[in-house]
C-alpha cells in the first residue's frame, strides 16, 4: 500500500503543484543562493511619506556566502565518483565533475563554514546601500551598534558590512560586539520548541520527501554502468553532491555544473524537499502547533525595546545584528512580514503558496526595519507619529494590519500587536 500511496502523491504533486519556470537554477539551490543584488541593483525604494524622515533602523542579517560546514560534504562526492573512475566508468561529464570536486575539496581545507570571498563582497555592498539609502540614520552623531553571534563567518560578515558603511560615511562609529552574553536574543536555543519540530519531522517531512524525490537521472550523466552507479556510487552521494555543486555560486572561479549534472526535475524535487524543511523549521503551521516562529520572541522583544529607546532619546541610530538563516526565517514569520507568517498546514499547501526559502534566506539575507519621524526639528517624538517600513532582502514588504500609505505602517499599532502576540504565547 505504501508504494502506491507514494506514487499517488508524486503524480498529484507533479500535475497540480508544478512550480513556475521562472525559478532559476541558482534559486533551486535554496538557502545556498548567493545574494541576488551583488552585480544587479535591488528594487527601487519608495520615497518616504511627505513630511517624514528616516531616523532609526533595526536589522538582522544572515552571514554571507560561505564554505560548506562538514568535511564529508566535500569528501564523499569525490570518494564516490573515484570508485567509478578506478573502474573506468565515468562519462565525460563525470570526469569533468570529479576534477572540479577535487579542486573544490582541496580549496575547502581549513575553510569549513567560513565566509567566502563573495560573502564578504555581499555585505560590503549591503552596508554601502544602507548608508546611501538612509543618510539621515548613518551619521557620525548617531547611536550605532553592531552585534554578531560568536561564529566567525558572522563576525567577518559584520566587519564587511561596517566597512561598506564607513567607506560612505568617514568618521562614523559603531559600538561592536560578539558575545555569548547576547545569544539569548541573537541566537536563542529554545529547546522545548525545537523538540516540537524534532518530534514532528520524521512523521511528516520524511514521507513527503519520499513522495517527491522520484527522479534519479543524474547518475546516468556521470557513470556509464547503471548497476555500478546504483551499488557503488549512489550510497550517500545525495544530498552532498547537490550542496557542493549548488554552493559553487558562493565562490569566485568555481564552475557551475549544477544544471548540467542535475535535470530540472531533480533540482525541483531537491528544492521542494529543502523548502519544506525550512518551512517546518520556522513557518506558521498546525503541523508544529504554530510554535516555531516564536523561537525568536526574544529578538522581537529586543527590537521593540531598542526602538523605544531611540524614540525616547530622539537621536538617529541603528542596531545591526549578524547571525544565521534559521533566526531570519523565524523573525520574519513571527512578525508576519511579506505574507510569510500566514498559516500553511500541509506541504501540498506549501507548494501552491508563494513561500520560498530562497526569497527569505539567501546567503546574506537580511531584514531591515526603517522607522520614520515627522520632519520637524522638535527633539520630542511622539510614539503615535512614528511610521515603519519593512524590507526583506532590500525589497519592501507588507506588515500586519492596514498601512498608513504604501508599505508604511503606524509603529504604535504594530508595537501593541506584537507585544500582545508575544504575551499570548507566553
Amino acid at each position: 500500500m505504501k508504494p502506491l500511496l507514494s506514487l499517488f502523491f508524486a503524480f498529484y504533486t507533479f500535475i497540480c503543484f508544478a512550480q513556475p519556470d521562472s525559478i532559476t537554477g541558482h534559486q533551486l539551490a535554496g538557502n545556498l543562493l548567493a545574494y541576488p543584488y551583488l552585480e544587479t541593483a535591488p528594487p527601487k525604494l519608495t520615497p518616504a511619506p511627505q513630511g517624514y524622515v528616516p531616523f532609526h533602523m533595526e536589522h538582522y542579517g544572515r552571514h554571507g556566502s560561505r564554505w560548506l560546514l562538514g568535511p564529508e560534504d566535500y569528501l564523499v562526492p569525490v570518494q564516490n565518483l573515484e570508485k567509478a573512475e578506478k573502474a573506468g566508468l565515468l562519462t565525460p561529464l563525470g570526469l569533468e565533475t570529479l576534477e572540479a570536486l577535487r579542486q573544490i575539496e582541496k580549496q575547502s581545507n581549513g575553510r569549513l563554514g567560513e565566509l567566502s570571498d563573495i560573502g564578504a563582497l555581499q555585505h560590503q555592498a549591503i552596508g554601502k546601500r544602507m548608508a546611501l539609502n538612509f543618510p539621515e540614520i548613518f551619521t557620525p552623531e548617531a547611536d550605532l551598534t553592531a552585534k554578531s553571534t560568536t561564529v566567525i563567518r558572522c563576525i567577518i560578515s559584520m566587519a564587511n558590512a561596517l566597512e561598506g558603511i564607513q567607506n560612505q560615511v568617514p568618521g562614523i562609529h559603531f559600538e561592536k560586539d560578539a558575545s555569548q552574553a547576547d545569544m539569548w536574543f541573537m541566537n536563542f536555543d529554545d529547546k522545548p520548541t525545537w523538540a516540537i519540530k524534532d518530534s514532528v519531522s520524521p512523521l511528516v517531512l520524511a514521507p513527503y520527501r519520499d513522495s517527491i524525490m522520484i527522479t534519479e537521472t543524474y547518475l546516468s550523466r556521470l557513470v556509464s554502468d547503471p548497476k555500478f552507479a546504483q551499488d557503488s556510487v549512489k550510497p550517500g552521494l545525495l544530498p552532498r553532491l547537490y550542496w557542493v555543486l549548488g554552493n559553487t555560486q558562493s565562490h569566485s572561479g568555481q564552475p557551475w555544473l549544477f544544471e548540467e549534472v542535475f535535470s530540472r526535475e531533480e533540482l525541483m524535487e531537491n528544492w521542494k524537499a529543502g523548502n519544506a524543511g525550512w518551512f517546518l523549521h520556522g513557518g506558521n503551521s498546525k503541523m508544529t502547533d504554530g510554535k516555531m516562529p516564536f523561537v525568536q520572541r526574544n529578538l522581537l522583544k529586543r527590537i521593540i525595546e531598542r526602538t523605544d529607546s531611540s524614540i525616547s532619546t530622539g537621536k538617529p541610530g541603528a542596531n545591526l545584528r549578524f547571525g544565521h538563516d534559521g533566526i531570519l526565517v523565524s523573525i520574519i514569520t513571527l512578525m508576519e512580514l511579506g505574507g510569510y507568517g500566514r498559516e500553511i498546514n500541509s506541504f501540498e499547501q506549501l507548494e501552491k503558496s508563494e513561500w520560498k526559502d530562497f526569497e527569505i534566506i539567501p546567503m546574506a539575507g537580511n531584514l531591515q526595519l526603517i522607522f520614520y519621524r515627522p520632519a520637524d526639528n522638535s527633539e520630542t517624538i511622539s510614539p503615535d507619529d512614528i511610521l515603519v517600513k519593512a524590507m526583506i532582502n532590500e525589497r519592501e514588504v507588507s506588515m500586519p494590519g492596514n498601512p498608513v500609505t504604501g508599505n508604511y505602517y503606524n509603529w504604535k499599532n504594530l508595537r501593541d500587536y506584537y507585544i500582545s502576540k508575544i504575551n499570548q504565547y507566553q
